[in-house]
């Protein structure tokens, strides 16, 4: 259930990354993270509403915080992706985001079996191959700094939003969502970025709201199925679907070393799932 529920999120992740990518050229990416969080967070919001649960004040302070990171990753990882290549930018975030939390996890005491070690192992030469810079473009190597910040944020996501207990429900993930705004715009403020929603283009970022929930929502329940340090490393494979939707819609070349990337991120996948 924890690997099902894990790929479920890497996929939402991934096709949500990629629409943001795609409205982020067209729109300012503080603009893009507003719009989608808000809408990730209503649906969350609704969800939570439908379903029983009784979070406790630490609980609900782990949602929190996680919403912080997560809110950061977002904004940078927009921007990254309105001026780089997506097949850089996405993969490049996604070895932040596996190394906290795996490291978190097995600091805490996690202990997964020797081949889902070995999963793990491979996924992180995976994340690497895939995000190998090809080229000498200096939007790219830009791009490469957004990826390590979107990195940062992610990893703290997964890391304090794994902390929520089993039967918190899902009011967590909704106030996740919440500050993940407030820290979208504090972030954009501070860099003198306009986040306030202006135009056409940025509302259509409301669509990414179903992914972003499903994302975090088939994340949060994986960690209760399984280990953090497994469940983070199969959900931030996400930047595959992310090269592959870029690939076949955008026409951006999958490189040698990037195919081989996706080789060991299916071979990480299966070892982790049987072991």
């Amino acid at each position: 259930m924890a690997i099902a529920l894990s790929l479920l999120s890497a996929l939402a992740y991934g096709i949500s990354d990629f629409l943001g990518g795609i409205f982020a050229r067209r729109s300012s990416p503080w603009q893009i993270a507003v719009v989608g969080q808000t809408s990730s967070g209503l649906f969350s919001l609704l969800a939570a509403v439908s379903v029983a649960g009784s979070p406790s004040s630490t609980d609900l302070a782990y949602g929190a915080v996680a919403g912080i990171g997560g809110g950061f990753g977002a904004a940078f990882l927009y921007r990254g992706l309105s001026t780089a290549r997506m097949g850089v930018v996405a993969p490049l975030s996604a070895i932040g985001t596996a190394l906290i939390p795996v490291a978190v996890g097995l600091i805490t005491g996690d202990r997964p079996s020797t081949l889902a070690l070995i999963g793990v192992v491979c996924a992180f030469p995976a994340i690497t191959l895939i995000s190998r810079v090809v080229d000498n473009n200096p939007a790219h190597r830009g791009g490469v700094i957004d990826g390590i910040l979107a990195g940062i944020g992610f990893g703290l996501l997964f890391t304090f939003l794994g902390q929520v207990g089993s039967d918190a429900g899902l009011y967590p993930l909704a106030l996740s969502q919440a500050t993940s705004i407030l820290s979208v715009v504090v972030t954009a403020t501070v860099l003198r970025q306009a986040w306030l929603p202006r135009n056409r283009q940025a509302w259509r970022a409301v669509v990414m709201g179903p992914l972003g929930a499903t994302a975090q929502g088939a994340f949060l329940y994986a960690t209760h199925h399984g280990l953090l340090s497994i469940v983070a490393v199969i959900s931030s494979l996400y930047p595959a679907s992310t090269v592959l939707l870029a690939a076949v819609l955008l026409r951006e070349k999958i490189h040698r070393w990037q195919g081989v990337g996706l080789a060991f991120a299916a071979l990480a996948v299966t070892l982790v799932a049987a072991g």
